[in-house]
């Protein structure tokens, strides 16, 4: 890597980083009931349980915003690895059905288990972000010609349709519409520390674990013969990668809900940036990924209060358009 690269590369996660602080102290401070960076310092810090400010902070506020940062890692290293494995670029685990089929296992769940436990809702998620991705995957390489990006997301698409159709179905039935709602719209608000227990430990082991596969993956994005060549297990390589992506997909829908769009955007732009060098394009995805969340959720608060908007639908405002920008970029109609 040259100097002016290592520059531009040092810049660009430093400037991210410093984006990222400030905006979770941003968002801590404004709402319903306006803080100052003191106070907000202060109650992370020096949390003191007889002060109302403190209480809002760190009981309500900072749960809330952590719970956006970690999902958004997630959604993002999780977009960054599945475009690389599949060199599809418009790879994204909602896009792809796999946060469907985590949301579809929770309306299972809040049907015939409701009293289960936040750690095995997690756990739950997992399968069914697991068995989905298996599905898509299988339906796409029976096709005639076989596997591409283009029946990958195709496939997705019909199996994300028909599991959100499977879960409203269940909603209607068992009565728990307003329940799953949360879950389909995407929200952080009822985020607490118990999730955050859960959640933060995931998605940071499997951040460290994408990164050290990102040298691998740079090399599929060469080709399957071309990294075979190089010394790449390249069906090893894409089963942990997706392993990765799928528990990363199924920890962030089971606290945030299916947002979709933020692994499709968020990895172009760290490409963009830096280059395609995975083990710089995943950390790179994480911060952009965490910013956008806080960002999205900030928004949702702000645009109409007290009421709050979903999540899912301030990303998709970014993610719709340019979904439609590849799609006419890679020649593929819709």
């Amino acid at each position: 890597m040259n100097n002016m690269k290592s520059v531009r590369v040092s810049f660009s996660f430093l400037l991210a980083l410093i984006v990222l602080v400030l905006s979770i102290f941003i968002a801590v401070s404004y709402g319903a009931k306006e803080l100052t960076m003191g106070t907000v310092w202060d109650a992370v810090f020096h949390y003191d349980t007889t002060v109302t400010a403190h209480q809002i902070v760190y009981d309500i506020r900072l749960p809330r915003v952590l719970g956006a940062v970690f999902a958004g890692i997630a959604f993002a290293v999780a977009g960054a690895l599945m475009q690389g494995v599949t060199r599809n670029p418009m790879a994204d685990t909602g896009i792809l059905g796999v946060n469907a089929g985590a949301a579809f296992v929770v309306a299972l769940c809040f049907a015939f288990l409701p009293q289960l436990s936040y750690s095995y809702l997690m756990l739950f998620s997992f399968v069914g972000a697991a068995i989905t991705t298996l599905l898509i995957v299988v339906l796409a390489s029976f096709t005639p010609g076989g596997l591409n990006s283009l029946k990958l997301t195709v496939a997705g698409a019909v199996i994300a349709a028909m599991l959100h159709s499977l879960s409203t179905g269940i909603a209607l039935y068992f009565g728990l519409s307003q329940d799953l709602a949360f879950w389909y719209a995407g929200g952080v608000s009822g985020v607490t520390w118990e999730h955050l227990h859960l959640l933060i430990p995931i998605v940071l082991v499997m951040m460290i674990w994408s990164i050290t596969m990102g040298r691998s993956i740079s090399f599929l994005a060469l080709g399957d013969e071309t990294a075979t060549n190089l010394g790449i297990r390249t069906t090893s390589v894409k089963v942990m990668a997706m392993i990765a992506a799928v528990i990363l997909a199924g920890s962030s829908v089971a606290v945030a809900g299916s947002i979709s769009f933020v692994g499709l955007v968020i990895p172009h732009i760290a490409r963009r940036w830096i280059g395609v060098d995975y083990r710089l394009v995943i950390p790179l995805s994480a911060l952009l990924g965490a910013i956008l969340l806080v960002w999205a959720d900030f928004a949702s608060r702000m645009v109409s209060p007290p009421q709050e908007f979903a999540i899912g639908a301030m990303v998709a405002l970014v993610g719709v358009p340019f979904f439609l920008y590849l799609a006419r970029k890679e020649g593929r109609g819709l």
